[in-house]
């Protein structure tokens, strides 16, 4: 519904809530004054972000392969592949400085979301500066970037033509499994630096790690988890989280850590976690990341630099001239401060020489998976294997447990509050409209289509038809024949982000970078589940209807709403029979299938671990009415076409 008073409901309930954890996290830094708070708080933070970028894989052969070199003045640039994981091949270069005496400081190399990955010119030219003034440096490529495209293979591919989207692809796959695809995208960057360690130019104990925009997530990532570097220059990513939030910034799904916020910190808190070693940081005055978020971190670290008795020049921030970008003020800005902190001389490269995305290719065609790499999509394949033939069957109460413990629901809970708004007429027919608050700032709406004049009231029959639509009442009333099909008494909800409260165009709400998708990413990092706050929302709502008068409720969904009645029709007693149509057959299936369509927010952290939509449809025995079941790319069977 266009212009509906809602539309930015979901938005400020969640900005509400991070701007309540970053108070109470401002007044614990400021009591913090002594250097054995200060090293309590690092030691909390350490654990949050180690929780968050859990399960940590075990360490297993690289197979580094040296394939080539291109020799140029004053440096060499080796080409090479390693396997951060079995199977999982890492593109990278590695720039050796000519005549090394004795051994060199080193740094990897983390790129940003360029399609070319380690060829990109700006990331070339920060290898450059690097290794014209001494340092060995080690440039990966990121999954989908550069050679590392996982979907190659693929016919049908236009959902992860862009990094951006692949990315987001195999991050909500990975969270049906409890992983957190930020730790892959880490595990690559702590494995380069492994091989790093093992090259006899380098100095182990001077290796820095750099990288811009999706390079600066990572740096900022790997440093708060990797103690082996001994400096950072995170470039165009350090802000607060609040502020990206404000802003109406969607970012990649490795860009949200699980429960961070949740656990009372922010995005400096990764810096805040090596201090006191040397660390710069890097933006851009016109950068989307916005730059007052940058100043106060910045102000925090130095701060905390500062208790623990840290030399004035271990901390530093940098902010360019320009727009978001590795710009060269700000490739020179770190070179400087590496070089300072590893006594090397700075040699100054007005222009560097960017090579054919083709010279520095690691494989013969410039694609891993060509090559004989394992595309992530397969690993995620066999893993949701390995979940189904360990997962046990559960009796319905234990179910039941298990999946308000998954969604983080409780059966605690209180009748909502509601308000009875102006009526709506829809294809000539009139529905009655309730708001129902069913948790602070959240207001969902109710329709009722009425056969009598009085839409003013809430009058609940003792025999009730509730119906979840897929992505608006309002849509589903005009085109669905279900609706008409269902008898009077009929009642249509929007939850919480759906129907009126869309923050953004029906059109656009399944893009990859939606609203809907970055308010999954912020409870993620609150560490509760939006889908589970949509289930609260339904079962709210049924709480009044049973005390305003309804003895049993039919339940109906469609799509997405089919997904919410599944698990809202096991977990309320007063659900008489449940009819879904749309709905996906499983989880696993959206696990073993490459490219899945479904959004964002109804891939629960986690559920394969614990149980899968059959359970809770075989759960549900005779109650239950399945639909036209749709694929993996929310299309009825024989329909598929992702292209």
């Amino acid at each position: 519904m266009s212009n509906s008073p809602y539309q930015h409901m979901v938005h400020d309930y969640y900005v509400s809530k991070v701007r309540k954890s970053n108070e109470m996290r401002r007044e614990i830094l400021k009591n913090i004054r002594t250097k054995k708070n200060a090293l309590a708080y690092q030691e909390a933070v350490k654990k949050a972000i180690n929780k968050a970028f859990s399960p940590r894989p075990r360490k297993t052969v690289l197979n580094p392969k040296i394939v080539g070199f291109i020799q140029k003045t004053g440096y060499r640039i080796e080409k090479l592949t390693f396997e951060s994981r079995p199977g999982c091949l890492v593109t990278a270069n590695l720039y050796i400085p000519d005549n090394i005496k004795g051994k060199a400081p080193g740094v990897v190399g983390t790129c940003g979301h360029s399609m070319e990955g380690k060829a990109c010119d700006l990331y070339q030219g920060f290898c450059q500066r690097l290794v014209h003034s001494g340092f060995v440096v080690l440039i990966y490529d990121p999954f989908n970037q550069g050679e590392r495209d996982q979907y190659s293979a693929l016919e049908k591919r236009s959902a992860v033509n862009s990094c951006c989207p692949a990315h987001n692809m195999m991050g909500k796959q990975l969270e049906l499994l409890g992983q957190f695809f930020g730790m892959w995208r880490a595990w690559d960057g702590i494995r380069a630096l492994d091989y790093l360690l093992t090259r006899p130019e380098v100095d182990p104990d001077k290796i820095g790690v750099t990288g811009n925009s999706g390079g600066g997530t990572m740096s900022t990532w790997i440093w708060g988890l990797e103690d082996r570097f001994a400096m950072a220059a995170p470039s165009c990513f350090v802000t607060m989280f609040q502020n990206n939030l404000e802003n109406e910034l969607p970012q990649d799904n490795e860009q949200y850590p699980p429960g961070l916020i949740g656990a009372g910190f922010e995005m400096i808190d990764f810096m805040i976690a090596r201090a006191p070693k040397p660390a710069i940081l890097l933006g851009q005055t016109y950068d989307y990341f916005d730059r007052r978020g940058l100043k106060e971190g910045y102000e925090e670290l130095r701060r905390f630099y500062s208790i623990l008795g840290a030399p004035e020049d271990n901390v530093a921030l940098f902010i360019g001239p320009q727009g978001h970008g590795y710009s060269i003020h700000n490739q020179e800005a770190m070179v400087d401060f590496f070089a300072k902190h590893t006594g090397q001389e700075v040699v100054k490269v007005p222009e560097t020489e960017i090579l054919e995305p083709k010279e520095l290719f690691a494989t013969p065609e410039g694609d891993v998976v060509k090559a004989g790499a394992t595309p992530i999509y397969e690993m995620i394949s066999k893993e949701a294997d390995r979940l189904a033939d360990k997962r046990k069957s559960l009796d319905v109460e234990p179910l039941k447990k298990a999946v308000m413990k998954l969604f983080k629901v409780s059966d605690k809970r209180t009748v909502p509050y509601y308000s009875v708004l102006r009526p709506a007429r829809i294809e000539n027919k009139t529905y009655a409209r309730y708001a129902i608050e069913t948790e602070d700032n959240i207001k969902v709406i109710l329709k009722k289509r009425m056969t009598t004049p009085h839409a003013g009231t809430l009058d609940v029959e003792d025999v009730v038809n509730l119906y979840l639509p897929h992505v608006s009442s309002e849509d589903d009333i005009i085109s669905e024949p279900m609706i008409a099909s269902i008898e009077d008494p009929l009642y249509i909800l929007d939850v919480r982000g759906l129907g009126e409260s869309l923050p953004e165009s029906a059109g656009s709400f399944f893009q990859p970078y939606g609203m809907d998708y970055m308010f999954h990413g912020f409870g993620l990092l609150l560490d509760e589940s939006y889908m589970g706050r949509r289930i609260h929302d339904v079962l709210s709502t049924m709480d009044l209807m049973i005390n305003e008068g309804a003895k049993e409720i039919k339940f109906y969904g469609r799509g997405q709403g089919a997904i919410l009645a599944l698990f809202v029709g096991l977990l309320h007693d007063h659900v008489v029979s449940v009819t879904v149509k749309n709905c996906p057959a499983s989880y696993t299936e959206w696990g073993k299938t490459p490219l899945v369509s479904w959004p964002s927010a109804f891939f629960p952290k986690g559920i394969l671990k614990m149980f899968d939509l059959p359970d809770i449809m075989d759960a549900m025995e005779n109650k239950l009415k399945l639909i036209e079941p749709w694929e993996p790319d929310m299309k009825p069977e024989n329909a598929s076409d992702l292209g």
